[in-house]
């Protein structure tokens, strides 16, 4: 697996788009791979290794349940290697995110889109994944790179795919959350929805992000929260019980109280919100009546 990311690494992190394609093709395939329930497939020889991206499209494949990835050999050896700076998959991307949106200003054929686009794809797999690695996003260097990818300039599919990775991004961080708020990423969410040129379908995003935005905050227990260094100390063999800790409330009990100082409550939340939009409250009263995110069971 380490030659196979070297390989994807060293792909993205060039400046020829081929390159950065291919590598980028190469780690999506890599999380299909260990997420999907692949046919009786033939293991890669050595000489296939460099071509690992592309899993068999014919068979007939389905996710694996959480249950049977957590216990999946290949799943814990990249969790494992994802608990260090160098074979952090996450990092790399966004670096790669960065590169291409510097890249735009000199490319107008759609291909510099796509990559970007590929490049967020394969990132909210990473942050679902690997939750730890979401902690990057506590840095304002690069939550701002998702606001950026959020400007009107952006063409709609970016802007809808950006949403997807900063719901993740935000996902049970409250660490991150705060960041987000800090540099008026609310200013930026709102602007985006009330302005005229904003499609229907990124509109519609927007507020189902407002909603999540919304929804109560709990802390997040020790056991199952992400390490704010990138040196991550965090068991693969503790997923299960992480991965079902997910969705349930925490009953309270973090002896630090570390994890509480990041927490807002809703009201809280919906005071910020109102600053820039008018009536909170009655998105507030829809998230209570209809619970659109209620847990469902996998």
């Amino acid at each position: 697996m380490e030659a196979l990311l070297s390989l994807g690494f060293d792909n993205i992190a060039s400046k020829d788009t081929q390159k950065i394609r291919k590598g980028l093709r190469q780690i999506e395939g890599m999380l299909a791979q260990i997420c999907l329930s692949g046919g009786k497939s033939k293991p890669s020889t050595p000489s296939h290794r460099r071509n690992a991206s592309a899993i068999n499209l014919g068979e007939q494949q389905s996710p694996k349940k959480l249950s049977a990835l957590s216990e999946d050999l290949a799943f814990r050896e990249f969790f494992r290697l994802q608990e260090g700076f160098e074979w952090n998959v996450a990092t790399r991307v966004v670096d790669c995110l960065e590169r291409l949106l510097g890249m735009a200003s000199t490319r107008s054929d759609g291909q510099n889109d796509l990559l970007i686009l590929s490049a967020l794809s394969n990132l909210q797999g990473l942050l679902l994944l690997h939750p730890p690695s979401r902690t990057i996003f506590g840095r304002e260097i690069y939550m701002n790179m998702l606001l950026d990818l959020l400007d009107p300039y952006n063409c709609p599919a970016i802007q809808s795919s950006t949403l997807l990775v900063l719901v993740t991004a935000l996902l049970a961080t409250p660490q991150n959350t705060r960041t987000f708020e800090s540099i008026d990423g609310l200013l930026t969410i709102t602007s985006l929805f009330k302005s005229d040129e904003t499609t229907q379908n990124v509109k519609l995003k927007l507020l189902e992000f407002l909603y999540f935005y919304l929804m109560p905050e709990v802390p997040v227990s020790p056991a199952s929260a992400p390490n704010t260094a990138m040196g991550l100390h965090r068991s693969p063999s503790k997923l299960v019980s992480a991965f079902e800790k997910r969705n349930s409330t925490v009953s309270g009990d973090d002896p630090g109280g570390a994890s509480r100082k990041n927490i807002r409550t809703q009201e809280e939340k919906q005071h910020l919100l109102g600053r820039y939009l008018n009536n909170v409250e009655g998105l507030v009263q829809d998230l209570r009546e209809t619970a659109p995110f209620t847990p469902m069971a996998c």
